[in-house]
C-alpha cells in the first residue's frame, strides 16, 4: 500500500487571489521515492478539526526543475483548500504520498512533435508541468496552449507561462480565452465550443500534424473537445485528459442507480493489503467497499472518492462488483479486474479485493 510521509512546506505563496502554490522540501533520502513524470499528482493528508482529510493535486513543477510544487485553488466550503489558502505556513508539515497518476506520455528526445494543450482554470497545473518538460527534453517539439479563465486576473501562472514562451521562443504559442472579460479577437471570448475548435483547426493547427492532445478541466469541456478532434480525424489514442471532480450528470446517476440495484446486502468482504487479510460484513449503510472498509477499521489508500484519481485502485480476486463511476481506469485495466474501491458496489455474497497492485 502506498505510504504517506511527513513533508515540510518549503514555501507557500498566493499565485492569484484564490489560489496558493505550495512547494515541498523533499529530503534527499526520499527523492528517489518522490521521483515523478510530468502530469502526475501528489495526495496530501491533514487532520483538520479531527477529520482525516485527503486531496490529490497535480504537480505544476517539472521533473527537470528538481522541485515539487502543487497549486491549490480555493473551493467554496472546501475543507482542504480552505486550510491551505488560509492557514498553511512555511515549515508546516503535511502527510504526502509519493507521486502517482498516468496522465502524460513518454519523452522522445529526438522526435519532432506537435502538442496541443487545453486547460480551464486550475486545470493548468499538470499542463504546465508537461509543457515545461516537453520543451526542455524534446528540442524539436512545439506546444500550443489554449487556456480558459474568467478574466485576466484569474489566470494562474500567467507570468511563468509568459517566461516559458520567451525562453523557448517560437516553440510555444499561447491563446487565452476569457469568459467575463471582452477581448478584441472574438474567437478568444467565452468558453470552448465546437465551432471554436473547428476554427482553431483551420487557423492555428493542422490536425494531421498533431502528435498528442492533453485536456484538463470540467467533464463537459473535455468530452466536447475530444469529440470534435476525433471528428476532425485525430485518433482517440492521441487524446489524453484528466477530469475535475464534478457533480453527477444524468448518465452518471443512471449508471450509479443501476449498480446499486444489483447490490448484495451483508456481503462478506475480504481485504488483502500489505500481505495481510482484513475481513468484515458490508452492511446497507455503505454504498461502496472503500467507505465500508474504512468504517470497519481498515487503513486503505484514498484521496478524491470521486472515481477520478485511482488512489484507491484494487483488484477483484473473488466475487463480482460493479462501479458506479470510473474516470480513472482504462478499459485494459478494467479487463484485468481492477476497480476503484470508492465506486465498487458488491453484487455477490462474497468479495475479495487486493490492494497490493
Amino acid at each position: 500500500m502506498p505510504s504517506f510521509f511527513p513533508i515540510k512546506v518549503k514555501d507557500v505563496h498566493k499565485e492569484t487571489e484564490d489560489c496558493s502554490v505550495v512547494t515541498f522540501d523533499i529530503p534527499e533520502e526520499l527523492k528517489s521515492d518522490f521521483s515523478y513524470h510530468q502530469g502526475q499528482h501528489l495526495t496530501l493528508k491533514k487532520d483538520i478539526n479531527g477529520e482525516d482529510v485527503r486531496r490529490s493535486y497535480s504537480l505544476c513543477s517539472s521533473p527537470v526543475d528538481d522541485e515539487w510544487k502543487v497549486a491549490v485553488k480555493q473551493i467554496f466550503e472546501g475543507k482542504f483548500s480552505t486550510y491551505v489558502n488560509q492557514e498553511l505556513k512555511v515549515n508546516d508539515v503535511l502527510e504526502v504520498m509519493p507521486p502517482s497518476g498516468e496522465f502524460g506520455v513518454d519523452i522522445q528526445q529526438e522526435v519532432e512533435k506537435t502538442y496541443l494543450f487545453f486547460a480551464a482554470g486550475s486545470g493548468i497545473t499538470p499542463i504546465l508541468s508537461m509543457i515545461k518538460t516537453h520543451l526542455a527534453k524534446e528540442p524539436k517539439s512545439t506546444c500550443k496552449l489554449f487556456y480558459l479563465n474568467k478574466n485576466a486576473k484569474s489566470i494562474i501562472f500567467k507570468e511563468e507561462i509568459e517566461q516559458i514562451r520567451n525562453k523557448y521562443f517560437g516553440r510555444l504559442e499561447i491563446f487565452y480565452f476569457l469568459t467575463r472579460e471582452q477581448r478584441d479577437i472574438e474567437l478568444l471570448n467565452g468558453r470552448f465550443t465546437p465551432e471554436k475548435i473547428q476554427t482553431l483547426s483551420k487557423t492555428v493547427f493542422d490536425i494531421e500534424e498533431v502528435s498528442d492532445v492533453f485536456i484538463c478541466g470540467p467533464e463537459q469541456m473535455i468530452f466536447m473537445i475530444r469529440d470534435e478532434l476525433t471528428e476532425l480525424g485525430l485518433s482517440k489514442n492521441s487524446i489524453h485528459y484528466e477530469l475535475f471532480v464534478s457533480g453527477l450528470s444524468e448518465e452518471d446517476k443512471k449508471r450509479a442507480e443501476a449498480a446499486m440495484a444489483k447490490r448484495k446486502d451483508g456481503t462478506q468482504i475480504t481485504i488483502l493489503d500489505g500481505g495481510k487479510e482484513f475481513h468484515f460484513a458490508m452492511t446497507k449503510e455503505y454504498d461502496n467497499i472503500l467507505d465500508a472498509a474504512l468504517a470497519a477499521g481498515a487503513d486503505l489508500p484514498f484521496a478524491c472518492k470521486g472515481g477520478v484519481c485511482s488512489t484507491c485502485k484494487c483488484e477483484v480476486k473473488e466475487g463480482n462488483v460493479e462501479m458506479k463511476l470510473n474516470y480513472a481506469l482504462e478499459k485494459e485495466e478494467v479487463a484485468q479486474n481492477l476497480v476503484l474501491s470508492c465506486q465498487a458496489v458488491p453484487t455477490t455474497d462474497q468479495v475479495t479485493v487486493d490492494f497490493d497492485v
